[in-house]
């Protein structure tokens, strides 16, 4: 009779195939070790005479099972573990307002002079007005810490850690809604994991990081997304790599779009100190009540003007600090978080020589790459196992039909901008969108008279309508494909002096239905600078030159491109009372679409 062979002995070190680490440890959830600890940061931020202390959860493999060996760290940090508070959203219904030379108060479209103590509708623009729609916060309440990164992580021999923000659940601090303190309070982590700084357990002792490698990975999605962007801004040593999903890269541009007041998509009204006081769930309701109300004074929902308070939000700032190996991923149809955010960080780090990859689906908010993306990843750069994905082709995007398509680069290294002009329409009809030289000399003007109660998609399918002007290219003999950045460079003049503007690019269909594929917001007051608002003479012409959100789209052949120009935009912008009136000098004003293949590529599609 012969024995059993004797049963393998279990690895004692990662596996890799494929470039990949292989689930080769144990998946029951009963030979994980899970550790409390409190992580000791270098701030004080809710002024209480001690330092903030970040509340981590740590999940890693027994040491009995790896025999000694370190793991390197995935890391989410979040201000929604906890849940949430009830929140109620400033009104947006209400008049915009123009700051004049010191002294002169401020001044409604109509022209009155207000008293900024006194005017009630201007206390509703401002941080203190109240909001009369309760929502959930822009980035969308979370459950209490998933285990999902375990399962996906710990059998691959890495350790997890969940951390909580600064000012939620069992953390110290206060929330100021991506303010310095709170990307210290994340990047603390990363020290302790590095010996760098000190925690402790629930009794008060002092607990070490021995069993990791201090190779950290941070991903996340929204909020969670976008600590990962403040710590790398940082360049704090030992965050090897970073996924941010759908995160911020300048809070300003979250809120707030060339001066303009600008809600994320679906939380019209929302603001810096809404969703703080939403976030705001550590056991003391009362020590950060003040920094909130700071936060209420700073954002300036009246100028929109970019300021101090914005420019601390910015990790744009510190790109340049950023070493950790950079996976984008972000959804095309992100109205939350709108594309700027990835597209502009995503150039900054490509331009600076950081590993970088972005990934671009056709979903809206969230929606992170596979776990065999994620795996490579991180196989890569936390286990440094030369698996070549730096090699890959840069860009994975899905397209319109779901197909999962690669790019050597993002935005297509083929995509060349391409200027088109604006042929008037008559009636309120549409007027055509070409690349062909239109009238010189004498200028052709056309009005939009402002309607905020009507929204964008109606405006796009009117056929006509006095409150938008439309210009379509002619039916396309082929697909053309967009890939960036589109912009608008605009002479307008106004009947009075503040107004919303609005552009949007449009698919429109074979029926003339409207699909918005993209779209931008300007406030002529900040034509020159975000930092200042400038006085709009009533009359008097000016040239507004500004971005729509970064896309990645195919027209089909047998559709037309089309631009559509308005004022308000119900979803996102102020909604003053209908009547402004915007004038438009078609002769001088361009829009320039990035197209792959450019101008040769769209003239031949309109053959």
């Amino acid at each position: 009779m012969t024995s059993a062979p004797a049963a393998a002995a279990a690895p004692v070190g990662p596996v890799f195939q494929n470039g990949m680490a292989q689930p080769v440890f144990s998946t029951n959830r009963n030979d994980w070790i899970r550790q409390e600890v409190w992580v000791q940061t270098p701030i004080d931020s809710d002024g209480d005479g001690r330092n903030d202390r970040v509340h981590a959860e740590v999940t890693r493999l027994r040491e009995t099972e790896t025999d000694g060996l370190k793991s390197p760290v995935v890391y989410e940090v979040s201000p929604y573990y906890a849940g949430g508070n009830p929140i109620t959203n400033h009104d947006v219904d209400h008049e915009l307002y123009e700051a004049l030379r010191p002294g002169k108060g401020w001044q409604n479209r109509g022209g009155a002079v207000l008293d900024p103590a006194s005017d009630e509708r201007l206390a509703a623009a401002t941080a203190e007005g109240a909001g009369v729609a309760a929502s959930a916060a822009a980035t969308g309440p979370q459950p209490a810490i998933s285990t999902s990164h375990e399962s996906n992580w710990l059998p691959r021999g890495f350790a997890v850690v969940h951390a909580e923000s600064l000012g939620s659940g069992k953390s110290d601090g206060c929330p100021t809604t991506g303010g310095r303190n709170e990307t210290i309070g994340a990047k603390s982590v990363v020290d302790w994991l590095n010996g760098r700084a000190k925690a402790y357990d629930a009794t008060g002792a002092e607990v070490k990081a021995t069993w990791t490698t201090g190779k950290v990975g941070m991903i996340g999605t929204s909020y969670n997304g976008t600590l990962p962007n403040a710590v790398a801004s940082t360049g704090v040593q030992g965050l090897e790599a970073i996924v941010p999903i759908s995160a911020i890269s300048s809070w300003y541009d979250y809120y707030r779009a060339n001066g303009a007041v600008v809600a994320a998509g679906g939380y019209q009204g929302e603001d810096t100190d809404v969703l703080a006081e939403y976030v705001y769930t550590r056991a003391d309701k009362e020590i950060c009540r003040s920094v909130i109300e700071e936060l209420a004074k700073a954002q300036d929902r009246v100028t929109g003007d970019y300021n101090a308070f914005w420019d601390e939000r910015n990790y744009m700032n510190d790109v340049g600090k950023v070493h950790a190996a950079v996976l984008v991923a972000h959804g095309l149809n992100d109205w939350n978080v709108k594309t700027k955010h990835a597209a502009q960080w995503y150039e900054a780090l490509k331009a600076r020589g950081v590993p970088h990859k972005i990934y671009l689906h056709q979903g809206g908010h969230g929606g992170s790459p596979s776990v065999d993306v994620l795996n490579r990843w991180f196989t890569r750069y936390l286990w440094d196992y030369k698996n070549g994905v730096e090699n890959d082709p840069r860009a994975l995007i899905q397209r319109e039909d779901r197909s999962l398509v690669e790019y050597p680069e993002w935005p297509d290294p083929a995509a060349a901008d391409t200027e088109l002009n604006l042929a008037p329409g008559t009636n309120g009809a549409a007027g055509v969108l070409t690349h062909d030289k239109t009238r010189q000399g004498k200028p052709v003007t056309e009005t939009i008279v402002d309607d905020a109660t009507k929204t964008a998609q109606t405006l796009a399918d009117a056929a006509t309508s006095p409150n938008r002007l439309a210009y379509k290219s002619g039916t396309l003999s082929g697909a053309v494909r967009l890939s960036g950045t589109p912009l608008v460079s605009l002479r307008m003049s106004f009947g009075q002096p503040a107004a919303n503007v609005t552009a949007l690019l449009v698919d429109y269909d074979q029926n003339g239905k409207a699909k918005i594929i993209t779209r931008g917001w300007t406030d002529p007051q900040n034509r020159k600078s975000i930092w200042k608002t400038t006085p709009v003479k009533p009359g008097s012409e000016y040239r507004l030159d500004f971005d729509m959100q970064p896309h990645d789209y195919v027209f089909p052949a047998g559709h037309r491109i089309g631009i559509v120009l308005l004022s308000s935009d119900y979803e996102y912008t102020i909604r003053p009372t209908p009547g402004a009136t915007l004038n438009l000098d078609t002769t001088k004003s361009t829009v320039m679409l990035p197209l792959v293949g450019g101008a040769g590529e769209f003239r031949s599609a309109n053959a």
